[in-house]
Order: structure tokens, then C-alpha cells, then sequence
């Protein structure tokens, strides 16, 4: 288990838990994010937001909210 935020360009996980903070349970869970959905990394490229799908959407969240997403690796 580890951040969203680590994986590569392509890489699929699914997400394991969301770690609480000021706002990322219910922004998360308003996204469509929570434990058992599937995502996929599509831009982590740079210090900027993150670009990864969830549910056939694009989703772009800053990098700190990222890291509190935990998800475990999917081997293709």
C-alpha cells in the first residue's frame, strides 16, 4: 500500500483507504473516490496537480491530497 501519487504514467491501482484531512474525505467521496474503485495514473509528470481516471473521468487533484490517497498496485 502507498500514495497515488507514486505511480507511473499508465500504472493501475485500486484504492485502498483515503487518509482524513480538513477536506479530503468528502471532496474525495464527492469525486467518486473511495475504497475499492479502480484508477488509473495519467500525467505525474512535474510539481504540479495530478491527472488520473477513475470511473471513465479524468480527475486532476493537487499533489498534497494525492499522497493521502492509498491504493495498492493492480500487476497488468
Amino acid at each position: 500500500m502507498f500514495p497515488l501519487g507514486l505511480l507511473q504514467l499508465g500504472d493501475e491501482a485500486e484504492v485502498v483507504a483515503i487518509i482524513p484531512g480538513k477536506h479530503s474525505c468528502a471532496r474525495t467521496e464527492d469525486m467518486g473516490l473511495r475504497a475499492g474503485k479502480m484508477v488509473e495514473m495519467l500525467d505525474n509528470e512535474g510539481k504540479g496537480a495530478i491527472l488520473f481516471s477513475v470511473d471513465a473521468s479524468g480527475i486532476s487533484l493537487r499533489r498534497g491530497m494525492v499522497m493521502k490517497i492509498m491504493v495498492r498496485r493492480i500487476e497488468q
